[in-house]
């Protein structure tokens, strides 16, 4: 598996955005939103139970997201026509705006190493990745744990600071500072 310090693989993969039209072919790669902060979350499988309330939970904070010049990129191993069907089936979801990757080739799933190797899906992975590739964040849970959205924004917001940040620490905390010998 990839981890904290790694470039992001070169990658090209399907991705579909929105509700309004079937997808053609449109596509996403590592030179996609140069210059920005990526947070790449992948979760099992869509039509499932867990996932949405992720999307739905990541989907809130966009704009808070944004305000730290960061993208949201969501993705499965599923296809664009699935993704498109599953947004049009609930709301919420179609409300998620932001483009979610189709990799039911495992292009990018496997070269991150993060398909549980029985399921043959992605493990629920949440990658930050800085503007320059870089991958400065890693968590993965199993595939029955959802993750904490919010949680992923604070350590955002404690990576852009590049300070110590202690335990616990959120925007607007003091960060540590080293005593002068």
């Amino acid at each position: 598996m990839l981890t904290v310090g790694d470039k992001l693989p070169a990658f090209t993969v399907p991705v579909q955005q929105g509700t309004n039209a079937l997808p053609a072919g449109e596509t996403i790669s590592d030179t996609s939103y140069e210059g920005k902060w990526k947070v790449l979350f992948y979760w099992p499988k869509d039509f499932t139970f867990v996932c949405p309330t992720e999307i739905v939970g990541y989907s809130q904070l966009k704009g808070d997201f944004e305000d730290r010049d960061a993208v949201l990129i969501g993705a499965s191993t599923d296809t664009a026509h699935v993704h498109l069907a599953w947004r049009k089936s609930d709301p919420d979801l179609a409300a998620a705006d932001f483009p979610w990757i189709a990799d039911n080739g495992r292009v990018l799933a496997d070269a991150l190493g993060i398909v549980d190797k029985n399921e043959h899906v992605a493990y629920r992975a949440t990658f930050i990745i800085d503007p320059d590739n870089v991958i400065q964040h890693v968590t993965i849970n199993g595939l029955n744990v959802g993750r904490n959205p919010q949680e992923t924004l604070r350590v955002l917001d404690a990576l852009q600071t590049d300070e110590l940040c202690p335990c616990n620490w959120n925007k607007g905390d003091d960060v540590l500072q080293l005593a002068a010998e």
